[in-house]
């Protein structure tokens, strides 16, 4: 087996501890802007959101997918804080408009986890 480099800065290990800034157009008519931090989450985090989407009736043996169950944690979670500020409730009340575009720019637990797995599989 090839010999593989092992990291000497472990620092690179770890979710960035810095949100990225985002800015979110109000309205397609106005040109004023809601401005967002978003954090990156820790795979703990990524773990808990997919979570959050399943839920498991025991007595029934079925289970069902709460896509609002993923994103409100996802408000509640990676959304650091906005500018003007704005509550969770405040929130999950934004426009579609706005919404889409919040839903672009969050993290994608999915897609994250879909990323772990094909680095498993390399």
């Amino acid at each position: 087996m090839l010999d593989k480099k092992v990291i000497t800065d472990k620092n690179v290990l770890f979710a960035l501890s810095e949100s990225t800034l985002h800015y979110i157009k109000v309205s397609p008519e106005l040109d004023e802007y809601l401005k967002v931090w978003v954090k990156e989450p820790t795979w703990l985090e990524a773990e808990k959101a997919l979570n959050s989407v399943m839920k498991i009736d025991s007595r029934t043996q079925s289970f069902d997918l709460d896509l609002n169950g993923m994103y409100r944690y996802m408000v509640e979670n990676f959304i650091e804080k906005t500018e003007p500020s704005l509550s969770t409730i405040d929130m999950l009340r934004l426009s579609p408009y706005v919404g889409s575009q919040i839903k672009e720019i969050l993290p994608n637990p999915m897609n994250l986890m879909q990323e772990d797995d094909e680095k498993k599989d390399d």
